[in-house]
């Protein structure tokens, strides 16, 4: 049985919020099969700060997408939350997205045409929630970001950093145990990036479990842990504290 960190968040039976063992991914195109991901194995606990870091082609966005039940693997076993994602349908992967993941991407994937406060309020509206309190949360959050005199601009209508802001706030807007972020400060200049770093550090320490795929070292300094991927496979060396990974 799955327990508790204290926190309501359920763990899996050695403790980890997220346990992966020989996760094995494989994409067949037409008559290749191109192995993604080759026995690979990670332990992220509950509050853990993350940096996936790898070069291209290392698997870092599979792994990624995995991680975020965007995919399910070819074989191995995959935990989180207590849940065993493997093998789980579409409707099941996305109630599990829905009630433990918050997802930021590089290029926001804000709706054009909505306010930053709608932007934020979307996933509230598939999850039901009553528009005063959708609005009440999501305008909580914009202002947990610095965009309190930003909520009724649109996309357009911002810089790149705060549309970042936007997309941080509408990923946290569900409360969920995990936020995966890809690439975050990579089509932001350097002053919006290192704004973000900081701001992905306050959630951090205010509790949050933070996953974050990274091409930046300096970015990749900034969390707890970096995890090195290669061919598919963690790189052994690479899976250490901060402190004594960086130069």
């Amino acid at each position: 049985m799955a327990n508790s960190n204290g926190n309501g968040k359920q763990l899996s039976p050695d403790g980890a919020m997220i346990r992966m063992r020989d996760i094995r991914k494989v994409y067949s195109t037409g008559r290749v099969d191109v192995e993604a991901l080759r026995g690979l194995d990670l332990d992220i606990a509950a509050n853990d700060y993350v940096a996936i870091v790898g070069p291209s082609g290392s698997g870092k966005s599979t792994l990624m997408n995995l991680v975020g039940c965007l995919d399910t693997p070819t074989s191995g076993e995959y935990i989180l939350s207590g849940d065993r994602v493997a093998g789980l349908d579409r409707n099941r992967l996305a109630e599990i997205r829905n009630r433990h993941i918050g997802f930021v991407f590089q290029n926001f994937n804000l709706l054009p045409y909505a306010s930053a406060l709608a932007n934020v309020e979307l996933p509230l509206v598939f999850a039901g929630m009553p528009a005063r309190q959708r609005r009440e949360r999501a305008s909580a959050l914009l202002e947990r970001v610095g965009l309190a005199d930003r909520m009724e601009h649109k996309p357009g209508e911002l810089s790149g950093g705060q549309m970042q802001r936007v997309a941080i706030a509408r990923a946290l807007v569900n409360r969920p145990a995990i936020v995966l972020a890809d690439e975050p400060t990579g089509n932001l200049d350097s002053a919006s990036g290192r704004a973000i770093v900081d701001l992905f550090a306050e959630i951090h320490a205010a509790g949050q479990t933070i996953i974050m795929i990274s091409h930046d070292a300096a970015v990749a300094r900034q969390a707890s842990r970096v995890v090195h991927i290669r061919d598919g496979q963690i790189v052994p060396d690479g899976d250490q504290p901060m402190a004594t990974a960086a130069a």
